[in-house]
C-alpha cells in the first residue's frame, strides 16, 4: 500500500499514525497537493490527500474511510468493543475532524485568498467555531481520561492530538494553550510516543509562505 500526502495535513498524519498502530505495512509518498500537483494527479486524478493506493489497484480517499478499510484488514483494532465507549470515540473523532476543517478554512482564507476579497464576518464565524470545537474536545478529554492513554492509542486519541498540534503549528496563538490544559497535556504525551515520532508533523507548510510553496 502507498499513502500519498504530506504530514502537514492532519488528515494524512492521522491516517499514517493509524495505519502504523494497526501494524499495517505501507509506503509513505510525501507529495503536496500544491507544488507536486502534476505528479499527484498521475497517482490520483482527484488530487486528494490522503490517498491510499492499494496493491490490488483500488484508490481510497478520506482519512476516516481509509482507516475503516484498515480496520477490516488488520488483526488489531483501535476501537473499543463496548458500544457506549465506541460512540464516545466516534464523537471525539468527529469533533477533532471539525477542528481540522475549520483551521484549514482559516489558513486557506488567509494564505490563498487576496486580502481585499476576504470576508471578515465569515472569518469571525470560523474562529468562533474553532474555539467552541476545542472547548468541546477539552471537555471530552477531561470527562473520559481513560480514553487518552499513551500506552494504548486509539483512533480517537490520535485524532485529538493531531488536531491540536496542527492548529497550534499552523496558527500559533489562535487557540490559547493555557485555556486548554488537558489538550495541551495530551498532545505532549502523544507526540512523545513512537507512532507520533515516526510520523512527525511536517513543518514546511507552517513556515511563512508555506501554503504558496509547500
Amino acid at each position: 500500500m502507498k499513502l500519498i500526502g504530506m504530514l502537514d495535513s492532519p488528515f494524512v498524519r492521522r491516517t499514517a499514525i493509524g495505519l502504523h498502530e494497526l501494524r499495517l505495512p505501507f509506503e509513505h509518498l510525501s507529495l503536496s497537493v500544491f507544488k507536486d500537483y502534476a505528479q499527484f494527479q498521475t497517482l490520483n486524478p482527484l488530487v486528494k490527500a490522503p490517498t491510499l493506493k492499494l496493491d490490488t489497484g483500488e484508490t481510497l480517499v478520506d482519512s476516516s474511510l481509509i482507516l475503516q478499510y484498515a480496520e477490516r484488514i488488520s488483526e488489531h483494532s483501535l476501537y473499543s468493543l463496548n458500544d457506549a465507549t465506541f460512540a464516545v470515540q466516534q464523537q471525539i473523532i468527529g469533533t477533532a475532524s471539525i477542528a481540522n476543517e475549520k483551521t484549514v478554512q482559516i489558513v486557506y482564507e488567509n494564505e490563498l485568498r487576496p486580502q481585499e476579497k476576504q470576508h471578515q464576518p465569515w472569518l469571525t464565524r470560523i474562529h468562533e467555531q474553532v474555539n467552541h470545537t476545542f472547548m468541546e474536545l477539552e471537555k471530552l478529554v477531561l470527562t473520559h481520561p481513560e480514553l487518552f492513554d499513551a500506552q494504548k492509542l486509539s483512533h480517537a486519541s490520535i485524532a485529538v492530538a493531531v488536531a491540536w498540534f496542527f492548529t497550534q503549528s499552523m496558527r500559533p496563538g489562535l487557540i490559547a494553550k493555557e485555556s486548554f490544559p488537558a489538550l495541551a497535556d495530551w498532545s505532549e504525551k502523544a507526540e512523545a510516543t513512537e507512532a507520533f515520532f515516526t510520523y512527525p508533523y511536517d513543518m514546511s507548510m507552517s513556515a511563512p509562505g508555506g501554503m504558496k510553496h509547500g
